[in-house]
């Protein structure tokens, strides 16, 4: 499959088929920088995963493992990590962080930024309070790296979409003063381009359930492979070097590379729900996602007092409103899915979306905002 650009024709004919269910609903969903919405074939997968349970039992292990690695090498080949072992999966970003936390010596210093999701940030404060490490939160734009073990922030904030200002060169400075960095992707694997082996970073979390159509629960931790030697807390018997010979050596024997950071046993459909989003968007190519993206987040740029619409941000567009939570309640009711997080009004619009529809939704919103029903 290839084109040129993503334009309407194309995409009704080669792409929008292969959403069919969601795409019975009726509804605008500007949503897709929350949950994204999956492809039919996930069902599919899930479904091969299950009956591998129903007819093989314990064999049903093959396939997963095989689904599982699947996982790995795709996300791997998404974010350019440096081998497909440097993909740990988890249920969560935050699991991805306590393993790193967890894996730090001592009581780490570590530097953040007030932008961070809600996951990430209250992890922090829980170990923060707990007395396992020394916190400081700074302005996400007025970031400036200070003496740290640690430093945690997000590429793109998950408030208004601002994607964090001079990344390449904090993370040489901080490599340059001993302290390692882990990266929240979470807004920008998938719809912004993203080279993990490029910028040198040392871990990074990020998940399927947004731009990757993967739902919840398909997350991920990447450990550079100068870290594989590290061992965290937050280990398990597949982290074993020879996994079903149970065998008890001690010392504990861990597998070869980034194998030693699995933990116990995997939620073995997870992947299976993941690998069908993260192939359409290797298939469409993450360049041409953004390409297409950035002309819509114009539209509504052209149509809303929107911020958020230029390449400085990421996916979506925010609308400044004191009543943002009640103006998305207000448009769920009239079939129009977005989201608010404070004052910010989310609108994220993506490859199955089509100009008619951001127009509609631009007029219901302004109608809204005037008071006006319509």
């Amino acid at each position: 499959m290839s084109a040129p650009r993503l334009d309407k024709a194309w995409l009704a004919r080669e792409v929008w088929p292969r959403f069919s269910q969601v795409l019975e609903r009726k509804e605008i969903y500007l949503a897709n920088h929350s949950l994204g919405r999956p492809p039919d074939r996930a069902a599919e997968d899930l479904r091969r995963a299950a009956d591998a349970w129903y007819r093989d039992m314990d064999r049903a292990w093959n396939l997963w493992m095989e689904g599982r690695e699947a996982f790995r090498s795709l996300t791997s080949r998404l974010v350019n990590g440096r081998s497909s072992d440097c993909i740990i999966p988890k249920t969560s970003a935050g699991q991805g962080l306590r393993a790193v936390l967890n894996a730090l010596p001592g009581k780490p210093r570590v530097l953040t930024t007030d932008a961070e999701f809600d996951s990430l940030d209250f992890i922090l404060r829980v170990y923060r309070d707990k007395g396992r490490i020394d916190l400081k939160v700074l302005p996400f734009e007025a970031f400036r790296l200070e003496p740290c073990d640690l430093v945690v922030v997000s590429t793109v904030a998950f408030r208004t979409g601002q994607i964090f200002p001079e990344l390449e060169e904090t993370i040489r400075a901080s490599h340059s003063q001993g302290a390692k960095v882990l990266l929240d992707v979470y807004h920008h694997a998938g719809v912004l381009p993203l080279d993990l082996a490029a910028l040198d970073a040392d871990f990074a979390v990020g998940g399927s359930y947004k731009y990757l159509r993967g739902g919840p629960g398909a997350c991920w931790l990447y450990v550079h492979p100068r870290h594989h030697a590290m061992r965290t807390l937050d280990t398990g018997w597949f982290a074993k070097k020879d996994v079903f010979a149970y065998e008890r050596p001690d010392p504990p024997q861990f597998a070869p590379g980034g194998d030693a950071w699995l933990e116990s046993t995997p939620p073995v459909l997870a992947p299976f729900q993941a690998l069908a989003g993260l192939e359409i968007t290797l298939e469409l190519g993450v360049e041409r996602i953004r390409e297409h993206n950035l002309a819509q987040k114009a539209v509504l740029k052209s149509l809303l007092p929107v911020q958020g619409e230029g390449a400085d941000h990421g996916a979506f567009v925010t609308l400044k409103n004191a009543d943002a939570k009640v103006l998305a309640a207000q448009l769920e009711k009239e079939g129009i899915k977005t989201d608010a997080r404070g004052e910010y009004l989310r609108l994220c619009p993506d490859y199955l979306n089509f100009r008619e529809e951001l127009e509609a939704a631009a007029a219901r919103v302004l109608a809204l905002m005037r008071g006006g029903g319509g």
